[in-house]
């Protein structure tokens, strides 16, 4: 299958990309990745994505796009992919549409994790990070350390980032709304939507995912 992942930051779509992926064997192509791969490999795109990230500027779609092309040609993704932060707005959803048809190609589904704005901001404000190992992660409601502040595993002081305080998440979530969640309505007036509720434990939203995306295939 050939899926784009899309919903609000919190959501949820960086676990379930990896699941998804997994059961479905196909490569989860994230946009993060692909920027980190690029630049540690110094390919031409990635010195030209570094040269404005330095810059401290955007990096152009059409760097972007060049990097999800070159990948979705990789031979791992010949009988699908996922795509996790990618296309980012309506511009990239159009310029992947060309590209897929330049191929032959088209997409299956376009899965949207649904999840209410104050679930979001609970979820990401409420995240504590080691300042020892950032991979030491709490949650002050859904998984508490023992000792408020302290880390379970090394003792390490539990941080907020700046990335998740509450104002921030509010920022990140109006960019969401402005240039992201426009796609959900461009791919479905193409009847590739697919929305599933983001809220429960993890194994259910993968397999509420999974049901819904065969569901959509056998429909096409």
């Amino acid at each position: 299958m050939r899926i784009v992942l899309v919903g609000p930051p919190g959501a949820g779509k960086g676990t379930q990309a990896v699941r998804l992926a997994k059961e479905l064997v196909i490569p989860h192509i994230s946009t993060g990745d692909l920027f980190r791969a690029n630049i540690s490999q110094q390919t031409e795109l990635g010195k030209l994505a570094k040269s404005y990230m330095d810059r401290g500027e955007l990096v152009p779609d059409s760097v972007t796009i060049d990097m999800a092309k070159d990948r979705m040609e990789q031979a791992d993704a010949e009988n699908g992919f996922l795509l996790d932060g990618f296309p980012r707005n309506v511009d990239q959803a159009k310029a992947l549409d060309e590209l897929l048809t330049t191929e032959g190609i088209k997409l299956d589904a376009v899965l949207d994790l649904e999840v209410p704005e104050d679930e979001v901001v609970k979820r990401i404000a409420g995240r504590r990070i080691c300042r020892n190992d950032s991979s030491h992660v709490f949650h002050v409601t859904y998984s508490p350390p023992k000792k408020e502040g302290v880390c379970d595993v090394c003792g390490g002081e539990l941080y907020q980032r700046g990335d998740d305080r509450e104002e921030t998440v509010r920022t990140r979530l109006e960019v969401y709304h402005t240039q992201t969640e426009p796609i959900i309505d461009y791919y479905k007036a193409q009847g590739l939507v697919v929305t599933i509720s983001s809220l429960g434990p993890v194994d259910e939203i993968t397999q509420r995912a999974l049901g819904a995306l065969k569901r959509e295939k056998a429909e096409q």
